[in-house]
């Protein structure tokens, strides 16, 4: 089996897309993720010392999952094999469990195992590795843009040490991109290249966190822009929108229009106006928004504006998140759609809501206030002789009917919710 990370196909990436040509090899030149890789942070040092335990990494896509494990091959004097969950699977692992006991029988040389797109495995697959990682012929590294509470087995997940990668920043963005223009050996230094800052800003807030779409983004615009009259190909915010082909760029998930969406979709449903809500789900799938957010949103208009004037808002809208996880875009864009027109089409009630920020606030001003004696429970002589649990009515003795204060003073006969009967 090849593989990818191989000295000898590092040095040969002239054709190579020029995400994979320019990921450094250092962790000097790596860049985000300072909060797990930065300086003094555990992750960093262990990398260091080559004492790698075995970890999953887990971030969105172009995040810097597999950069890092390409600088561990640097940094380590194990052995290093990897592949992808997508196209090999537990035949392929034999193979390589059997190369990794020759190696550590013979030689006391590690294995270091990485796995890109590790959920992708089943159970069994994954039980099939769990022994190796548990006695050590292996240390894995695994890579995965879902959560590993739900895609990883418990047993290996318990086995590894999970490091969570988020999405870059467009500062990091930036900083990527100008030293691909400037890498003459891997980058586009050998071009000559006319980028403004505004341009290159755009691109790097355009590109949602991923280094990767960044990057092939800019190569394509290099590729296809036009020379000006000093010979230089010029990259305008036009070239950009063209070279991301994506519709997102109109649409910021962390600006404005993300918010002004989010919102209008809110107050679409709590208008009950089915088609609008429609329309502005839309906007937001189709611009490339996360449906697991969007899933989210509703489970919560659910309780705050259905409530309970529709007990099976809520079901719907969890089973709606549940589906959306197992199934994901394309193929979960019409359940959310049911979620919204159900939701839209739902009597509404906020009572649930307008009650429980009564409670937090009362909370707040009574919060150090005693529990009532009666209300304590005496597991102890002492509590009991201290009066804890005196003169509770126990309701079944009562038919449910008894007369009992179960608030504190200060709140005695507050009503939060609107009494019907």
């Amino acid at each position: 089996m090849a593989d990818l990370f191989d000295q000898n196909l590092i040095n040969n990436l002239t054709h190579s897309p020029l995400a994979d040509r320019i990921r450094p090899l250092s962790l000097a030149d790596f860049v985000g993720q300072d909060e797990t890789v930065g300086e003094g942070k555990l992750l960093r040092q262990l990398l260091e010392k080559d004492e790698v335990p075995s970890l999953i990494l887990w971030g969105p896509p172009g995040c810097g999952k597999t950069t890092l494990a390409k600088i561990v091959v640097n940094l380590t004097g194990a052995d290093f094999v990897t592949f992808s969950a997508v196209t090999t699977g537990v035949s392929d692992l034999r193979q390589i469990i059997k190369k990794a006991e020759d190696a550590r029988k013979y030689y006391q040389k590690r294995t270091i195992l990485f796995i890109d797109e590790i959920h992708r495995w089943n159970k069994a697959q994954q039980d099939a590795l769990l022994p190796y990682v548990e006695n050590g012929v292996v240390t894995l590294i695994g890579a995965t843009t879902e959560n590993p509470s739900f895609e990883i087995n418990s047993a290996l997940l318990s086995r590894c040490r999970v490091f969570v990668f988020n999405q870059l920043d467009e500062i990091a963005i930036g900083k990527i991109l100008a030293r691909a223009l400037k890498d003459k050996e891997f980058g586009l230094g050998k071009w000559k290249i006319k980028i403004n800052k505004e341009t290159l800003g755009f691109l790097s807030k355009a590109s949602n966190g991923d280094a990767r779409n960044a990057l092939n983004a800019l190569e394509l615009a290099v590729k296809t822009g036009s020379k000006d009259e000093t010979g230089k190909i010029l990259i305008d915010k036009k070239l950009v929108k063209e070279s991301l082909q994506k519709s997102h760029l109109l649409y910021d998930k962390k600006g404005d229009e993300h918010y002004n969406i989010i919102s209008a979709l809110h107050k679409s449903l709590r208008g009950s106006d089915a088609d609008a809500a429609l329309y502005w789900l839309g906007r937001m799938l189709v611009a490339g928004e996360d449906p697991l957010y969007v899933a989210r949103r509703l489970v919560r208009f659910a309780s705050e504006d259905v409530g309970l004037a529709n007990s099976q808002a809520l079901v719907q809208a969890v089973a709606g998140y549940q589906a959306c996880h197992f199934i994901g875009l394309p193929e979960c864009n019409v359940v959310l759609a049911q979620v919204v027109v159900y939701l839209a089409k739902c009597k509404k009630s906020n009572e649930l809501y307008e009650a429980y920020l009564q409670v937090e606030k009362d909370v707040k001003e009574t919060i150090n206030d005693p529990v009532p004696i009666h209300l304590r429970n005496a597991p102890t002589k002492l509590m009991k002789n201290l009066g804890y649990g005196k003169d509770y009515k126990y309701s079944p003795n009562f038919n449910y009917q008894e007369v009992q204060d179960y608030l504190p003073s200060k709140l005695k006969g507050k009503k939060y919710l609107k009494r019907g009967d």
